[in-house]
């Protein structure tokens, strides 16, 4: 796993030379999410689809 100051360093390095502010800030959250959802895929924490939409149907 890559540490956050790499992770940042080849992000910076993606960008194009016209990036603004928020494409940066955009694409750090986006990452982080993406690590978040690859945590709690690793710690089981996670739902199948059939629950999911067995729990949409119950609200209705």
């Amino acid at each position: 796993m890559l540490t956050v100051k790499i992770a940042v360093q080849e992000l910076a390095d993606g960008l194009p030379e016209d990036a603004t502010w928020s494409e940066v800030l955009y694409r750090i959250v986006i990452r982080q999410k993406i690590e978040e959802g690859l945590e709690d895929i690793r710690a089981g924490r996670v739902v199948s689809h059939e629950e999911v939409f067995r729990e949409l149907e119950e609200d209705d």
